[in-house]
């Protein structure tokens, strides 16, 4: 990789002159100037901004903590952070945490060697992290949290407003005549300590009504493990009939274990899921699903982040501490009243 001494020399001025065609060309003479030029484009130089960033007192570089790679969800966010922040000159570093503080505490010790300035952080579960954290927040490191927001947090955070968008799912579900609903993942305070579980059960009895103990399950937010407990809820002697994924990849695994089962939607079954994503709208029936402003959330995220940087995060100066989102029920075929299972 060439260096600015590579360039110097190839265009015989000294290293200082060489750096002053890259930050003031205006004060070197023309005929210099195209000697550097030509320089830089003969080893295609190109500089070391982070180099140069760290000489200046900040990085320019941002870390983005995601749960899960392949969720589409964490992916739009990611996409649209990238776009707000580039506006800004920062770049992005993406890592994942699998929903894991314990796995989070290596990421953020990752990130802290690349020296970044902030840290777009979707908190695991767990406690593990939260010490090395307040110190990355000691050592001048901001930090802004989003999707789920650890007890006790102290860092500006953007959510979804998981509870309401819960009750929207459960009382549409309720109004059509289902008493047996199922979400898929009960709330424990390690495993998964988010909003959504917490929420389902409470919804539940403010309608009458109790989450049968044979229906609450701890498990990880993901495909397969949603595969599999689809298959356990619908082998009991009273399976549900409907089931609420608090994911869009828990969707996708609840929906292969149905159609496995050779079970109909929404004739046998109601389903209904959080996240917009666009295989939902493509199968038949398309499913019910809870939307969430993926976009709006990871813009004013990024924004909040810019300000705590010293940038020009638009109207964040006045955003509260933690910023809230409503959610959009889409109401399509996977939901209608239900009927007795066969078993």
């Amino acid at each position: 990789m060439s260096t600015i001494q590579d360039v110097a020399r190839l265009a015989g001025v000294s290293p200082t002159t060489a750096k002053r065609a890259l930050r003031e060309p205006a004060k070197l003479n023309p005929e210099t100037l195209a000697r550097v030029q030509r320089a830089i484009e003969q080893l295609h130089y190109e500089t070391d901004q982070r180099a140069g960033s760290l000489r200046g007192g900040q990085s320019s570089t941002v870390g983005l903590i995601v749960g899960n790679v392949l969720e589409p969800f964490f992916a739009h966010f990611a996409r649209t952070c990238a776009r707000v922040l580039a506006e800004e000159g920062y770049t992005l570093i993406i890592s994942e945490n699998e929903y894991s503080a314990a796995r989070e505490l290596d990421e953020l010790r990752r990130l802290y060697g690349q020296r970044v300035s902030g840290i777009i952080l979707r908190p695991g579960y767990g406690n593990e992290s939260r010490d090395y954290l307040a110190r990355l927040a000691s050592r001048g490191v901001s930090i802004v949290e989003y999707d789920y927001l650890p007890p006790h947090s102290s860092y500006p955070a953007v959510m979804l407003d998981n509870a309401g968008a819960m009750r929207e799912a459960v009382v549409h579900l309720h109004a059509l005549g289902h008493r047996c609903i199922a979400a898929l993942g009960t709330y424990d305070p390690v495993v998964l300590s988010e909003e959504r579980s917490r929420a389902f059960p409470e919804v539940m009895n403010s309608l009458g009504l109790v989450v049968p103990p044979e229906y609450r399950r701890v498990t990880a937010l993901n495909e397969d493990t949603a595969y599999t407990l689809t298959h356990e809820l619908l082998a009991l002697p009273n399976p549900p009939t409907a089931l609420i994924a608090l994911t869009g990849m828990q969707a996708i695994g609840a929906y292969r274990a149905i159609r496995e089962r050779g079970l109909g939607i929404p004739d046998d079954l109601s389903l209904v899921t959080f996240d917009n994503y666009t295989w939902t709208a493509l199968v038949d029936p398309p499913i019910t699903v809870v939307e969430q402003p993926v976009e709006a959330m990871a813009t004013a995220t990024a924004q909040r982040l810019i300000t705590l940087l010293g940038g020009t995060g638009t109207g964040q100066e006045t955003a509260p501490q933690v910023q809230v989102f409503p959610a959009r029920m889409v109401l399509r075929g996977s939901t209608s009243p239900p009927r007795v299972l066969a078993t």
